[in-house]
């Protein structure tokens, strides 16, 4: 084979390659996972390092529960780009989806890994909301003598207001609900709501309405005014 040959081979080689990472990706946003896969998985043969194609397939393998394949690749880019705070974060997250699903001396063994990749992602990026959000949840839930600690999911609430007002009433209203202070979680979660006025600030202000306080007129009339 010519070198020409050889060089017009290798070109549109790569040219195909390209075209199927583009068509996954586009698959992606249409939320056709299964079929993006296919097309992700192919392109990695002939990319193994490819850091998007890898990401892509860790949040494929998130979104199917498959959480040892998505710890396994977004491992990879982790270790790629040490000081990249999403990669630290999405890392953490399937760590920490992990740890639920597993039994409890499992979780246990698994927890210092999953916080301190919070923690990376939360210093790697001073703005870095999902990873605060992250803390805050994690703090909350875990029993105390394990490292929870409401006094620490407040100071990452109070990094949220900082960044995000919404996010921060929501997080401060997120806190309240799990200690059963309604009337606290009421009024955070209304300001978010008027700040927001999202589906998701409607929601969690619907939710505590219908569901913890026990007042679904209360729950309607916030439902009637959001659907105008």
């Amino acid at each position: 084979m010519s070198i020409l040959k050889l060089v017009f081979f290798l070109v549109s080689f790569q040219l195909m390659a390209n075209s199927d990472f583009e068509k996954a990706e586009q698959l992606f946003q249409k939320e056709k996972f299964a079929e993006a896969k296919v097309l992700f998985e192919s392109h990695l043969k002939s990319n193994p390092n490819h850091t998007k194609t890898l990401e892509y397939l860790g949040d494929i393998a998130g979104k199917e529960k498959n959480w040892d394949e998505a710890i396994a690749y977004y491992k990879k880019i982790k270790i790629q780009f040490p000081k990249n705070a999403d990669y630290h974060y999405k890392y953490g997250g399937a760590m920490g989806m992990k740890a639920k699903d597993s039994n409890k001396f499992i979780a246990l063994g698994m927890i210092d890994e999953v916080e301190q990749c919070f923690l990376t992602a939360a210093s790697l990026d001073s703005k870095h909301i999902e990873s605060r959000w992250a803390l805050v949840i994690l703090y909350v839930e875990l029993p105390a003598i394990v490292g929870g600690s409401e006094t620490k999911a407040q100071k990452y609430s109070d990094e949220l207001m900082s960044l995000s007002k919404v996010d921060g009433f929501l997080a401060k209203g997120y806190i309240d609900v799990y200690f059963k202070r309604y009337a606290k979680a009421e009024a955070n979660l209304k300001k978010a709501h008027e700040i927001g006025n999202s589906q998701k600030t409607f929601q969690k202000l619907y939710d505590l309405y219908q569901n913890k306080l026990k007042q679904p007129k209360k729950a309607e009339e916030l439902k009637k005014k959001f659907e105008k």
